[in-house]
């Protein structure tokens, strides 16, 4: 079982050594990522198969019993996050194949995906918050490299206010954790939620801590007023590179909001989570409104992911087991939505030279399969039927109703309007119209060797196909979510699993 724990940080983490080692052969990087995305994809299944059938698994490395030690643990969000960066990954080192240009490749560019994919596994698998910490670093440090490879002006000054932005956010982060630290003399989250339910910390001070852990996240995880820097960087980088931050990067900030405000900050739940379903609230609209005024695919789809991670604040904020479980839900359905229109707005970019929408047309006419595709995720995100949005939005809904939300609901349903306005527009636009200069002018449309159709298509394909398949198969889902619903909402078992029964019996005495 410790192996389990440990592959999805250690497959990634030798393939990048290995890559390394032959850094001067671009074709073996290529291959060595794909198989190692592989590998992720598959150690994440098996080990989502163990929590999901045998509950929730823990391991302490080098047998440093928890708390003295670093302790990994997965329950079923951890397990279904790991599951969602081994998917994206494999789609991501597959489209890159086609994508990054050779000057990219020889710059480094497919070790630094791998040690990011690490970070990822490491942030989501860890019961530490000091590790939490350096996994952050991890990806902070080849985030920023990424997405200033090869960069112009443009992309040096996005890279800049990422890193600054975020920067700022560890700094306040590691603060945070010090202070924490000092009133409860432990940083392991489970023994951290048995110290702060025990009252050995005082309430306004939990808070106020809650707080500074929040802003911090809410940086990283682009919540209102903090997301200025998503929408000014993301759209810079090459596009491979934006789909795979757009899919994971904001979603494990998310994450972290949710273990933490499940776990260790529910104290003040009055004050916390109303602070939070305010936030999810503003954010949700000023996301909307900011897409709908872009004019470029990348730069609308950006703004998306700000208002997209409102609708994930908002059921963490209903904090109630249907809650969370929609949450869960639209976590798993947006990184492979949002990863895929990164992914399509790359092919846009690829077939007519430009992302600017009034630059764009007749892609419908001379790419139908690839139009529909297209149509496929941008309902979806909309959240409408039969796609997996529509379901993650039912459940949000279903809950804010429960809980008498009826502003929060009232928001959630006018932005999706908002939203499908939006990808109306792209389609308008990009697919429907006819091309800008003469409308029947093949030279408008780019041709794509076989090799290179495949290596673009292929992963676009899946998750397309993935996107309508937990529409329609939908309960086998529901039943996973609402599982790790309870498990957030009771985290006795998560406690028992890290620290041992003991701990708990003395909970219970």
């Amino acid at each position: 079982m410790q192996m389990l724990l440990v592959l999805p940080i250690l497959i990634p983490l030798t393939t990048s050594v290995l890559m390394l080692l032959f850094w001067q052969r671009v074709d073996v990087q290529r291959w060595l990522s794909v198989a190692s995305a592989s590998g992720l994809l598959m150690a994440a299944i098996f080990l989502f198969g163990t929590v999901n059938t045998d509950g929730i698994q823990a391991v302490n490395i080098g047998n440093w019993s928890a708390p003295f030690g670093i302790s990994l643990v997965a329950d079923l969000l951890s397990a279904v996050m790991l599951v969602m960066i081994g998917l994206i990954g494999l789609a991501v080192s597959i489209y890159g194949l086609a994508s990054i240009n050779e000057n990219h490749q020889h710059d480094g560019y497919h070790p630094l995906v791998q040690v990011l994919l690490m970070g990822l596994a490491g942030a989501v698998l860890t019961g530490d918050i000091f590790n939490l910490f350096v996994w952050f670093e991890v990806m902070l440090i080849s985030s920023f490299v990424l997405l200033s490879l090869g960069g112009g002006p443009s992309q040096i000054e996005g890279a800049f206010k990422y890193m600054a932005l975020n920067l700022f956010a560890s700094s306040l982060f590691l603060a945070a954790i010090g202070v924490l630290y000092g009133v409860t003399g432990t940083l392991n989250m489970a023994d951290l939620a048995l110290r702060i339910g025990e009252g050995v910390v005082e309430p306004g001070l939990m808070t106020t801590l809650a707080v500074l852990f929040l802003i911090a996240f809410g940086i990283k995880s682009a919540v209102f007023p903090l997301f200025f820097w998503l929408p000014a960087s993301y759209h810079t980088a090459p596009p491979v590179i934006s789909a795979l931050f757009a899919g994971l990067l904001t979603k494990v900030g998310v994450y972290v909001l949710i273990r933490f405000f499940t776990l260790i900050f529910i104290q003040d739940v009055a004050y916390t989570h109303t602070l939070l379903l305010w936030v999810a609230g503003i954010t949700m609209v000023v996301g909307v409104l900011g897409a709908a005024a872009q004019n470029e695919i990348r730069r609308i789809l950006s703004f998306h992911i700000v208002s997209q991670i409102g609708y994930m604040i908002m059921g963490l904020a209903i904090f109630t087991p249907l809650a969370l479980a929609g949450t869960i839900f639209f976590i798993a359905h947006n990184i492979i939505v949002k990863t895929n229109l990164f992914l399509i707005g790359g092919v846009v970019q690829r077939l007519q030279g430009t992302e600017v929408l009034k630059k764009l047309g007749g892609l419908y006419r001379t790419w139908p399969g690839f139009a529909i595709l297209f149509l496929i995720s941008a309902l979806a995100l909309a959240g409408l039927p039969p796609f997996s949005g529509f379901w993650a939005k039912l459940l949000l809904v279903r809950a804010g109703l429960a809980a008498e939300g009826w502003i929060i609901v009232s928001v959630s349903l006018i932005v999706s309007i908002l939203t499908l306005y939006s990808m109306t527009k792209i389609w308008n636009e990009a697919f429907w119209k006819e091309p800008a200069d003469e409308a029947d002018n093949p030279e408008m449309i780019t041709p794509l060797t076989r090799r290179v159709a495949w290596s673009l298509l292929a992963p676009i394909c899946f998750l397309a196909i993935l996107t309508v398949g937990m529409g329609i198969v939908v309960e086998p889902i529901l039943r996973v979510t609402d599982a790790a619903a309870a498990q957030l909402f009771d985290s006795s078992d998560y406690v028992e699993a890290v620290l041992g029964a003991d701990a708990m019996s003395v909970v219970q005495k």
